[in-house]
């Protein structure tokens, strides 16, 4: 892994080493008055104290009055400044004294981009068109006064990032479909004053930033642009999915290479390169169905049209795959996002070739943007300390307990080392022959590779504790009276919920961890009831694999009962099930099996008939809580964690485990 952590320069600017940590959004972690919280500042101190060479902030609004986000939201640099320098001069200094470098990423806004919720403003863009989140909203077209004035505050912020102490500084961003990309793209920019026209038209606006920065720092303050090579705009509001034959409405590769060449010349100093926008959100934020390191066949082709350093991220935090990208020229600095999130001492486990210690990212999004969107805090579902890594800091134990665990599976395996992390005796019973519950028969198809990275990260974990594990064994109140342990969690999982409909006991009826697991196999016509996240996943798995699937549901659309999918992920899976010719049909319940057929009603006919040589019921999972029922009121200190007392996703059930182990 030499190349990985050899130096280079952005401008003028050494960094110790070859890894970045890319810009993630900082909500939840921000004051009323647009600065960064202690807790931000904790945040990024981490990934500094792991080993990453540089760090770029979450995105800083460059103003607060032609778009106006309800705030606390973004971050602000020109709100109230005295108080910015206060808080970013604390992190400057905490992120400096472990050697890395920090840029401020600072945005010119979200655009059509902007999700109402943020919004203390109507919406705005380069011409009037329909925001993405709704449609029905027109943006208004910004003038050419308030765009002249908002590349004017770039020269404020600059000057008070270099208060601050900043070694750099990244603009967000001729990327991901936000308000400055809106202006570089045909699609979204139908002006016809200076900012307008063709493409060195459209790029008038981030040639002017530049410059403006420029001449406000002089040539030792390095800026960096955030920029997407490659749009993947099928059409409004619709991406394009890998290897799919489209017409590219966005930026196509071309244009993307010219334009950075025309970008490069007008002063940046670096690229932190990626695709996608929001109508291709997929692509910019890329879920478990993307592949590890998708970014890289466009990162090679812009490499051979800049001579500055290009960053890239998406999906590259497979160590092997980071040095074989620097290695090969593909790169010249490897971006991790989530990486740092799930695992802050990455770069110091890579060096140190603790490979096997590295906790991964699993691409679910359910604790970093989807908790975003739900208007809660920036976090981690397999790491519940980010955006908290004070007050949920492992600390030891004060007395040394024995903590009985009982469940191997992910809420079971967390516990387990938590607490032995903080010095507790631990024994796990497990009454199966494997460890990782659910998350076994989860990891089966190909596209939750990362699923079963987590598992085998868990046994390390295991192995590496020494922690007193007993496979083969049910635990039962009798057990428990024997060990005698000072704390009790009951980590017993859930089960499949089971219909009680007419001939779902004959055998062409399965579940859907049956067929993850392989003791059971689906025909060639296969009917799945049940339009849920699993549900969706196992159409995909089989339709894979060349059958005809049909998805029954029961509400009104896929994937929209329980917990909300994060928005990235729930769209590419709708789309992937259209490529692969996946059927749909909703509003529809299951109430009957035959030989050869399920019958289903909907709100248009009593009955009808769909063949299939194979039902697979995919409806949702039941808490198995009995033994917990069986101990409550008997013993003092006992826990109820995971599915077994919410059947929810990995994220409960990781959250659950940490809370309780850190405090016992």
């Amino acid at each position: 892994m030499s190349k990985l952590f050899e130096p280079i320069n952005i401008g003028k600017v050494q960094i110790k080493n070859r890894i970045a940590m890319v810009p993630m959004a900082n909500l939840g972690l921000i004051s009323v008055e647009g600065s960064w919280t202690k807790r931000a500042v904790d945040y990024y101190v981490e990934r500094a104290k792991g080993g990453t060479g540089l760090i770029i902030t979450g995105a800083v609004k460059v103003e607060n009055e032609i778009e106006k986000l309800k705030m606390p939201s973004f971050p602000c640099i020109t709100i109230n400044p005295i108080q910015f320098i206060r808080s970013a001069t604390e992190l400057v200094e905490h992120v400096h004294a472990y050697g890395a470098k920090i840029f401020i990423q600072i945005t010119f806004g979200l655009g059509r981009s902007g999700a109402p919720g943020f919004l203390d403003c109507e919406p705005v863009a380069p011409s009037a068109i329909p925001n993405y989140w709704d449609p029905t909203v027109t943006c208004r077209e910004l003038t050419t006064k308030e765009v002249e004035r908002m590349v004017e505050r770039f020269g404020e912020a600059t000057h008070i990032a270099m208060e601050a102490g900043f070694d750099g500084m990244e603009i967000h961003a001729v990327h991901e479909g936000y308000l400055l990309d809106q202006f570089t793209m045909a699609m979204f920019n139908r002006r016809t004053d200076k900012y307008g026209g063709d493409l060195r038209g459209r790029l008038t606006l981030p040639i002017e930033i530049v410059k403006r920065i420029k001449s406000t720092s002089g040539p030792n303050f390095p800026v960096c642009l955030r920029f997407s090579v490659k749009s993947y705009i099928k059409d409004w509001r619709q991406g394009g999915l890998p290897g799919e034959d489209f017409e590219e409405k966005g930026r196509d590769l071309d244009e993307g290479l010219e334009a950075a060449k025309i970008l490069e010349q007008a002063g940046y100093d670096a690229f932190n390169a990626d695709a996608g926008t929001y109508d291709a959100w997929y692509w910019a934020h890329p879920p478990l169905y993307q592949e590890h390191g998708l970014y890289l066949p466009l990162s090679e082709k812009l490499k051979q049209v800049v001579t500055v350093p290009v960053i890239v991220a998406g999906r590259m935090d497979i160590p092997e795959l980071a040095e074989k990208a620097l290695a090969e020229g593909k790169v010249d600095m490897v971006g991790i996002g989530r990486g740092l999130l799930t695992d802050p001492e990455w770069p110091k486990k890579v060096l140190q070739n603790r490979i096997e210690s590295i906790r991964p990212c699993i691409g679910c999004h359910d604790g970093c943007m989807g908790r975003m969107f739900e208007g809660k805090p920036e976090s981690c579902a397999v790491n519940p300390a980010v955006g908290r890594e004070k007050e949920y800091e492992i600390v030891p134990a004060n007395k040394k307990r024995k903590v009985l665990i009982i469940g191997g599976g992910v809420a079971g395996l967390e516990a387990a080392r938590v607490c032995k992390l903080r010095g507790h005796d631990v024994i796990v019973y497990e009454k199966t022959n494997e460890l990782g519950g659910h998350l076994n028969e989860a990891s089966s198809p190909d596209f939750k590779v990362d699923d079963k990275r987590l598992l085998n990260w868990y046994k390390h974990e295991m192995k590496e504790l020494n922690i007193d594990i007993r496979m083969g064994t049910k635990a039962d109140q009798a057990l428990i009276e024997t060990e005698k342990p000072d704390a009790i969690i009951v980590a017993t999982g859930s089960d499949p919920i089971k219909l009680n409909l007419p001939g779902v006991e004959r055998s062409n009826v399965v579940y859907a961890v049956e067929i993850f697991k392989g003791t059971k196999s689906a025909g060639n016509n296969v009917v799945i009831i049940g339009g849920g996240l699993v549900g969706c996943e196992t159409a995909l798995y089989l339709a894979k694999q060349g059958k005809k699937v049909t998805i029954v549901e029961a509400f009104d659309s896929l994937m929209t009962s329980g917990r909300p999918i994060p928005h990235m992920n729930r769209i590419m899976l709708i789309d992937l099930l259209t490529f692969h010719n996946v059927g749909v049909i909703l509003n529809s319940t299951l109430i009957e099996v035959t030989d050869d057929a399920a019958i289903i009603t909907d709100p248009q006919t009593a009955r009808r008939s769909i063949k299939a040589d194979t039902i697979v019921l995919s409806v949702g999972y039941r808490p198995d809580s009995q033994l917990f029922e069986e101990l409550n009121g008997k013993f003092t200190e006992l826990y109820l964690i995971g599915d077994a007392r919410n059947a929810a996703n990995i994220m409960t059930a990781i959250w659950d485990a940490y809370d309780v182990a850190r405090t016992i």
